[in-house]
């Protein structure tokens, strides 16, 4: 039995006050999903509680931490601060935090860049983080709040098209995950019309 209030104690002191709201706002987000699309509910508020547990180290203590437990990070994610902390997210989840289940390491693992062939728990911890209540407003939030609410494939493609649309703005390389993720929704979109 997975006891949140120590956990949150443990998380709330590894992150900034706003950082550890948010990861409650995603807590409760994946959990209000998951009961929509029927997913696992113990899954989704795990995954969400836990998404951003390595957000608040700088750069050189992810990269020392990544070499402690020995997580290999691919050339863009690498150099990409916003993406480090996912692949060492779901490491610190395993070791620091206790969450052992596959499943709930993979949604924090790919909750950032996306991948193709995303499980139904993987998408929900994807957009739980785009959407919670209090994510800072952006320009298709309330068009992405809405199609989350009623088609999780369609407000994938679109959070996804957002993610590239802000890559490509601030000129910062892309993760093929993201692109393949994408491709991967339209193509099966297409074969299903």
């Amino acid at each position: 039995m997975v006891d949140y209030e120590q956990l949150c104690e443990k998380l709330k002191a590894m992150l900034t006050e706003k950082r550890y709201q948010h990861s409650l706002g995603v807590m409760d987000t994946a959990l209000q999903l998951a009961l929509r699309y029927g997913c696992d509910t113990g899954k989704a508020k795990l995954a969400g509680l836990l998404h951003d547990c390595a957000k608040n180290y700088d750069v050189p203590e992810m990269l020392t931490l990544c070499e402690q437990y020995g997580v290999v990070l691919d050339k863009v994610t690498a150099i990409t601060p916003g993406l480090i902390h996912q692949v060492l997210g779901a490491e610190m989840a395993r070791r620091e935090f206790g969450a052992h289940d596959e499943e709930v390491l993979s949604a924090i693992r790919c909750h950032t860049t996306g991948k193709p062939d995303m499980s139904l728990l993987e998408k929900i911890l994807y957009l739980a983080d785009f959407t919670e209540p209090g994510r800072e407003w952006f320009e298709g939030l309330d068009a992405l709040r809405e199609l989350t609410a009623s088609n999780l494939d369609d407000a994938m493609r679109l959070a996804l098209d957002l993610a590239i649309k802000d890559v490509l703005f601030k000129g910062q390389p892309m993760h093929i995950d993201t692109a393949n993720a994408r491709n991967q929704l339209i193509i099966s979109k297409m074969k299903n019309a």
